[in-house]
């Protein structure tokens, strides 16, 4: 039987070769390009899609959810947690609003956020439990490499490169993102004189931040580093993105107490001064005591959220341990299981490693050193010995343990 030359336009295969291999005016098409042309199709209709629902699909909770979700992750913090639940949902309420036709003349500007406390408080968790909860691209950066345009550092752009690489290089949804930076209190203007040399670490970067945090089309090198006029560049829109800046601010509880003494004049003097928690001078944080701390004006004003944490003390350190969804207890018990050992801690050995962080004036932070420190020698000797299927950690123990630790490698410089 003689073979047909019809053939597929598309693949080149013969009609021999195909189920079926449809003609038409001046070609031919078989079945299994039909298939992929449909799921050509398909794709294009659901990326399409994708792009229309682009601003909602974030979960979106009212502000009692976002503090209940936060709540499992953070311990304490009760007045940060209310502040930053209603920022965030009033920011992402913001944005559904925005992707709605909408003729009200009425425009609702962002609320970025700073928080205000010491190291190891829960700063940088707060920030990246909401990130995961609202399922949007997060991204964090440290202040203290960022320098002026044209200096060797990192130009503030650099911050847009992370949350571009947060989100896949998917501009619609870093664009909606939520932005970290850390150490903001490093870039403090270093003198309230004029100076003839320029503040490059400093100020300089305040000013360059500017833009940024109020909302505008930046240009953004998709891999980081330095601008070149032949790179190609990434636009990308701030206005939606929620900045949230953190910092230790060493040394405000004393402008926070001057700025309170001066206020505290006259008759009522004496009864002001009684009322006024020494110990917790954060909670009288204002807007004037970051300006007077080194933060320009205008910084100031684009981060009109102002929140603070408080220091962990002993009861609160203790909890973090063992309460939270992610306890660092939970976490060694789990890792332990992976290799078939069953691990404990006895209640004073937790109150030992916690008065251990307090010592060391570690923070929330520290107590994963001194749990890792305590458990080493275990981890290294019990996986793959058949002898040893439990480890309860007792006082002695821990003791044991932590006095091969120097306390001046785990405390903080």
């Amino acid at each position: 039987m003689a073979k047909s030359n019809d053939r597929c336009s598309f693949c080149g295969r013969p009609k021999e070769e195909t189920n079926i291999l449809i003609a038409g005016m001046d070609a031919h098409i078989c079945d299994y390009c039909i298939s992929q042309a449909k799921l050509i199709v398909d794709e294009e209709f659901q990326a399409r899609h994708e792009d229309e629902e682009s601003d909602l699909d974030f979960d979106l909770l009212k502000p009692a959810e976002i503090k209940q979700y936060l709540d499992e992750y953070v311990i304490g913090q009760e007045e940060a947690k209310r502040v930053l639940s209603v920022a965030v949902y009033n920011h992402y309420k913001r944005i559904s609003r925005m992707s709605q036709s909408d003729e009200d003349s009425v425009e609702i500007e962002k609320s970025n956020i700073i928080i205000v406390g010491e190291t190891g408080t829960g700063k940088t968790l707060l920030a990246r439990t909401i990130a995961r909860m609202l399922r949007v691209p997060f991204a964090i950066a440290d202040a203290t490499v960022l320098t002026e345009a044209g200096y060797v550092g990192e130009d503030v752009e650099s911050i847009l490169s992370r949350l571009l690489q947060a989100s896949n290089y998917d501009v619609k949804q870093a664009e909606r993102g939520i932005v970290f930076i850390d150490e903001i209190d490093k870039i403090a203007r270093k003198s309230d004189n004029p100076s003839i040399t320029r503040d490059v670490s400093g100020e300089g970067v305040q000013q360059a931040l500017l833009k940024l945090l109020e909302g505008a089309t930046i240009n953004v090198p998709p891999q980081g580093g330095r601008k070149h006029p032949e790179q190609k560049m990434i636009q990308v829109d701030t206005k939606n993105i929620l900045f949230m800046a953190g910092g230790a601010f060493d040394g405000i509880d004393k402008k926070i107490a001057s700025r309170l003494r001066s206020n505290v004049v006259g008759y009522a003097a004496s009864k002001n001064r009684e009322t006024i928690d020494r110990e917790h001078l954060l909670q009288y944080i204002a807007p004037q005591d970051l300006k007077s701390f080194g933060l320009i004006p205008e910084i100031v004003g684009r981060l009109p959220v102002l929140s603070y944490l408080n220091p962990l003390d002993k009861e609160a350190l203790t909890k973090i341990l063992t309460e939270p969804r992610n306890a660092l207890t939970k976490q060694f018990e789990k890792l332990f299981e992976l290799d078939g050992i069953e691990l404990s801690f006895d209640k004073k050995a937790l109150e030992y490693i916690v008065d251990k962080s307090i010592e060391f004036k570690l923070g929330a932070r520290g107590l994963r050193s001194l749990m890792e420190a305590v458990l080493t020698d275990a981890m290294f000797e019990y996986p793959g010995n058949p002898l040893k299927d439990k480890l309860r950690i007792t006082k002695s123990y821990a003791e044991k343990k932590l006095t091969k630790i120097s306390a001046q490698k785990l405390r903080v410089a």
